[in-house]
């Protein structure tokens, strides 16, 4: 198993939940509650992921990578549409790195990658994202 793979992977979600718990503070749960119960719903599952990568890696004898005192996020979102694209793009950037982590692993590694990128292709489609047959995999988007 490619512990580099599983490190990236760590980064990936400790970006999603910097960004994820920002939008999350800019959305309203009473203007906007689809939003808001997306957002919600796709900062847990990042916090999730985020922690059994961290595990994953400790498993290996390995450091697990640090997250970053904190990441970019646009300012000026006050529009619901600007926080869902963010959002959208913050799980599409997921989408890639878990399709490089299925590439990457084996075994029951390789069956978790490939469930977290389902998660991530759904969580796409909720933020109003369009279907891609191969989700992640940018070159093979258009097949």
């Amino acid at each position: 198993m490619s512990t580099e793979a599983l490190q990236t992977a760590l980064a990936a979600e400790h970006a999603a939940v910097y960004v994820l718990g920002t939008l999350g503070g800019r959305t309203s749960q009473t203007a906007d509650p689809d939003l808001f119960l997306a957002i919600s719903e796709a900062f847990a599952a990042h916090r999730l992921r985020r922690d059994e990568l961290t595990a994953a890696i400790a498993g290996l004898d390995a450091e697990p990578v640090a997250a970053e005192a904190a990441y970019a996020v646009p300012t000026g979102l006050d529009r619901s549409g600007q926080i869902a694209r963010v959002a959208r793009e913050t799980e599409e950037s997921c989408a890639t790195t878990y399709a490089w982590l299925v590439a990457n692993t084996v075994d029951e590694m390789r069956r978790w990658a490939i469930g977290a990128l389902n998660e991530t292709a759904v969580r796409v489609l909720t933020l109003r994202g369009t279907p891609e047959m191969f989700p992640g995999a940018g070159e093979y988007a258009d097949r």
